[in-house]
């Protein structure tokens, strides 16, 4: 048996897929990234799949990449994102031999996924997953606040989530509501929030730290 053909090298091959292709949707690579992506994971199709199938699980794996590249561009609220991580998750661990293969497949989707996100402290982000963070102009009749004087001395301050931040959201902030986003974070419902960036009127939260 070859080396590429053992179970664990599905995690190697998955996992830098997941991680190139994710990478080229969060930074803008030149199609660098995403031509290194669908190279490892075509050739895990073709090491464990018969020809015939190939095909399908391809465009199943692609499907769900769209969608996740829909949500970023259009939706902005993570529905479509999940739903595509579903199907990614779905045409990789359908593709492998066996369950030890499939197991290290889908963690494979995983660890490449969120490991991607470590390119955004290197290079310079897409304004994905944006859109609605600086569109969302909230008014006061709704018990948001968007004066930008108010919004500059929100730096600091603690909060609490309203919503998922995912990673756009709400947060509650001496009491008032606002319109915020984590950088790539997400953030339950109820989660201790600190406020670490103001640009206008778009805040940049982040998770408390939960001592002991």
């Amino acid at each position: 048996m070859s080396l590429i053909s053992n179970d664990w090298m599905s995690f190697i091959m998955v996992g830098f897929g997941t991680l190139f292709l994710i990478g080229e949707l969060l930074i803008n690579m030149r199609g660098i990234f995403a031509i290194l992506g669908f190279g490892f994971i075509t050739v895990y199709f073709l090491t464990f799949l018969d020809p015939g199938m190939f095909f399908v699980m391809i465009i199943i794996y692609s499907i769900g990449l769209l969608l996740i590249i829909l949500d970023g561009k259009l939706i902005n609220d993570g529905t479509f994102a999940t739903i595509g991580v579903v199907l990614m998750i779905v045409s990789v661990g359908l593709s492998s031999p066996n369950w030890s293969a499939g197991l290290y497949a889908i963690i494979g989707v995983f660890i490449g996924g969120s490991s991607s996100f470590f390119f955004l402290k290197v290079f310079k982000g897409r304004k994905m997953w944006n859109k609605l963070a600086l569109l969302d102009k909230l008014t006061t009749d709704k018990g948001y606040s968007s004066m930008n004087h108010t919004y500059t001395d929100l730096v600091g301050k603690d909060g609490v989530t309203l919503t998922d931040m995912r990673p756009v959201g709400t947060v509650r902030i001496e009491n008032i509501d606002y319109s915020a986003v984590s950088n790539g974070q997400w953030i339950m419902k109820g989660e201790p929030i600190v406020v670490k960036q103001v640009d206008g009127t778009r805040i940049l939260v982040a998770e408390q730290i939960k001592n002991g």
